[in-house]
């Protein structure tokens, strides 16, 4: 088949410049895999521990106050909280509005900030507020 040279080539990574609105959409998609898989064996490994007696709700305690189980369990936060930004943040798109580029950048980079921001706020309330 002959390659018409008039017609443009489909576009790809290497002509696109990385941006913040590129990441976001990205760490979307990212972050709802992540709570999805993550979040679903954690939830059903608390289930089967409560509802499996003290000593294996006691083994699942251990595995979540230990540092890597908070590791695991501020990275869900995290990614609960970009996903719900950048949701918004689509939302917004999908209406119409926040097209402009300086505001799609603004608000791009604005999801990151929430998720740290908020992320940290809640993880210094449950350890130093409520701990």
């Amino acid at each position: 088949m002959a390659q018409n040279r008039a017609r443009p080539i489909s576009p790809h990574l290497s002509i696109w410049k990385w941006g913040a609105h590129m990441a976001t959409s990205i760490f979307h998609r990212a972050t709802g895999d992540g709570m999805a898989i993550v979040g679903a064996m954690a939830l059903v490994w608390w289930l089967t521990a409560a509802a499996s007696g003290k000593d294996s709700y006691d083994y699942f305690l251990s595995w979540a106050t230990h540092w890597t189980g908070q590791v695991v369990l501020i990275g869900l936060s995290w990614a609960f909280f970009q996903h719900m930004a950048s949701g918004l943040r689509h939302l917004v798109l999908d209406i119409g509005a926040g097209y402009e580029l300086t505001i799609n950048r603004f608000w791009a980079r604005a999801t990151f900030v929430f998720g740290v921001v908020m992320t940290a706020a809640l993880w210094s309330y449950l350890l130093f507020v409520k701990g």
